[in-house]
């Protein structure tokens, strides 16, 4: 099993666009076959070094992972993405 954490800071962390980006990230459900499972979560404690917004993805094997990194609907996520985050990090990892 893998899991894809990916931590967004953005540009501009109102909360309209802390819900918006929570809701299109959650949009993935169901629409990418290697994706198990998905959470994402706004940060409540919205301190100097947090990040605005949280998303773990897990996938039954590496290719699933990556299947998903170029999968269509994913891209369109990325794009928004690119155009409301100040910066990202992630972590992939195997258990």
């Amino acid at each position: 099993m893998i899991k894809h954490i990916v931590l967004f800071k953005l540009k501009n962390p109102t909360t309209e666009v802390v819900n918006e980006t929570v809701a299109k990230l959650r949009s993935l459900e169901g629409k990418v076959d290697s994706l198990i499972a998905l959470e994402i979560g706004a940060d409540i404690l919205r301190t100097e070094r947090s990040y605005d917004v949280a998303l773990t993805a897990t996938f039954e094997t590496l290719e699933g992972l990556q299947a998903y990194q170029v999968h269509p609907e994913h891209v369109k996520i990325i794009e928004y993405m690119n155009s409301v985050r100040e910066s990202s990090i992630a972590a992939d990892y195997e258990y």
